[in-house]
């Protein structure tokens, strides 16, 4: 089954992440993009099961995350960036979510695009996901993280150079759907 097969099933299967937006807007992000088709195989190889969550605010750009149940399997084990790998001298993880997601092309999620994937369904219930973090807070040397515990959306915070067995990164990427008119909300 090609990226796109594979995305059209997810997309039809999960009508509540999308409502509103018909397969065809979908189709015209990826249709002769292979960046995009590219991505959306890279989040796959590696456990992320891609979906898109609706629109970016106030634009016609359609955002494609990781709507695994729990961050990805491939994406786990790794300190936040390569500062911190470089820091950690005893027993370093393999590497970091942010070069990951560099090298994937993928931006980590923020908290904003995090809660609103949250509202769409629950992820991370025994897991928990690395996000965007601040870099008043970076420069600390903490990193944010979050998960879903207790009915409830927790944002919490980690020296940057911590790693865990259930902790990953969950990443995205926008692509403009043709042919529609900027969007509001």
């Amino acid at each position: 089954m090609s990226e796109l097969e594979l995305l059209k099933d997810r997309f039809l299967s999960n009508p509540t992440r999308h409502a509103g937006i018909d397969w065809e807007a979908v189709e015209s992000c990826l249709s002769n993009n292979p960046q995009a088709l590219d991505l959306l195989s890279r989040m796959e190889e590696s456990g992320g099961e891609p979906d898109t969550i609706g629109f970016e605010d106030g634009t016609d750009r359609l955002i494609f995350c990781d709507c695994a149940k729990e961050s990805p399997a491939e994406r786990r084990s790794l300190c936040y960036d390569d500062t911190a790998l470089l820091k950690r001298k005893k027993n370093p993880p393999v590497g970091s979510a942010m070069h990951q997601a560099q090298a994937m092309g993928l931006e980590l999620m923020t908290e904003d695009l995090y809660r609103r994937l949250q509202k769409l369904g629950e992820f991370d219930l025994k897991t928990s996901s690395w996000i965007m973090t601040p870099d008043e807070i970076r420069q600390k040397g903490g990193a944010l993280f979050c998960e879903r515990r207790y009915g409830a959306v927790f944002i919490f915070h980690n020296g940057a150079d911590s790693y865990y067995a259930s902790r990953g990164w969950r990443g995205y990427f926008t692509c403009k759907a043709k042919g529609l008119s900027e969007r509001t909300g």
